[in-house]
Formats: structure tokens, sequence, C-alpha cells
């Protein structure tokens, strides 16, 4: 009797060692995906260059500017970040003689941004729509002291909001390459109301 006992619990130890072999082999082990390079609470470091195109009332050529700059991001969150920067650009003078207006000008641009980013992961890009403002200052050009044939005025700290867009595409981490553009506004007599200001550049992720 013993011996019909022991044979049985013995053939039930080894199909059950067999069922468990069976089920662990079986187990599909899912695929790790790779982080996202986009991430919550990150600092960024920009540094451009950018194109001013603009044609206004007084400024017929239509002729660009051109510069770059500086900013500074902080993204509270993968989708919503803010930031400031500093623009400096400009165009040298074509003007021939008191009656010209298409004069050069020198512009700083102090403007601060909200972003709200849209990381797709898998693709490494992130589309992004920024709104702001800030203010210009030096000679801002198409503001003109009396006829259109006089010189510019010099006008310092007027502001403007602006709206726009953009693409980062993160080769690193921490490296990223991006493109905007933004529509700048401003009800104040002698500054733009129709400028597109373009930035390119490198963006640096911590």
């Amino acid at each position: 009797m013993k011996k019909y006992i022991i044979t049985g619990v013995m053939a039930a130890v080894a199909a059950t060692s067999a069922f468990a072999g069976t089920m662990t082999a079986s187990k599909e082990v899912a695929p790790v995906e790779p982080p996202c390079l986009f991430r919550d609470n990150e600092l960024q470091l920009d540094a451009f260059g950018l194109g001013d195109f603009y044609r206004g009332n007084f400024d017929m050529s239509g002729r660009p500017a051109w510069g770059g700059g500086l900013g500074l991001n902080y993204f509270l969150s993968r989708f919503i970040g803010i930031g400031i920067e500093q623009d400096l650009y400009g165009r040298n003078s074509k003007g021939n003689g008191a009656q010209s207006n298409d004069f050069g000008y020198t512009r700083w641009a102090t403007i601060g941004n909200l972003f709200l980013r849209y990381p797709i992961c898998s693709m490494n890009l992130a589309p992004y729509l920024m709104v702001g403002g800030g203010a210009n200052y030096g000679n801002v050009g198409g503001g003109y002291v009396g006829a259109p044939g006089s010189r510019p005025n010099r006008l310092a700290g007027q502001g403007f909001g602006h709206v726009g867009g953009g693409l980062e595409y993160r080769v690193t981490e921490t490296i990223g390459l991006f493109s905007d553009a933004r529509y700048l506004f401003s009800g104040v007599s002698g500054l733009p109301n129709n400028q597109l200001l373009w930035r390119y550049g490198l963006r640096f992720a911590f």
C-alpha cells in the first residue's frame, strides 16, 4: 500500500513541475520601451540665429534683418514650459540721400514665452505652440519723425505681443535642434505691426 502511495505522490510532483515549466516557457516577455527624451522639470539653454521679416508703411524695402540670441527655458512638466530670451538683430542701410527711407537699424528684444509642447517620443520630435510678449529697444526702424523721408526715430522699451509655433528634434537626451516662427503685433505707433520673427538653433536640455 505504501508503495502505491509513494508512487502516486511522486507522479503528482512530476506532473506539477512539468506544468509549471510549460507555463514559464510560454510566458511572453514584453519589450522594454526606450525612455522619452523629453522630460519633466527640464531646464533648457537655447543658442540661435534669427531672421526678422517686416514690410510696413514706411519701410517699403521689405529687406529682412538678421541676428541671433540666447534663451533660457524651464519645463514644469513634459508639456508646459516658460522661458525668456534676449535677441539682437539688424541690417545695413541702403539709404541714398535724405529722400530714401531704406535705412538700416539695430534692435534688441527681450521676450518672454509660454510653451505648450506635445512630445512624440517614438520619433524624438516635439511640436509646440508659443505665446508671450516683450519689448524692442534701440533703432526700431519704421518709426519716423515727420515725413517718410526723415531719419528713423529711436524708440526704447516699446512693447509687443506674439503668437507662433515650432518643432524640436532631440538628437540625444541633452541636445536638440529647433526652429520656430512668431507673428509680432503691437498697437504702439512706430513699431512693426506685421513682423515675422524666425529662429533656428541648438537647444541644450538638463
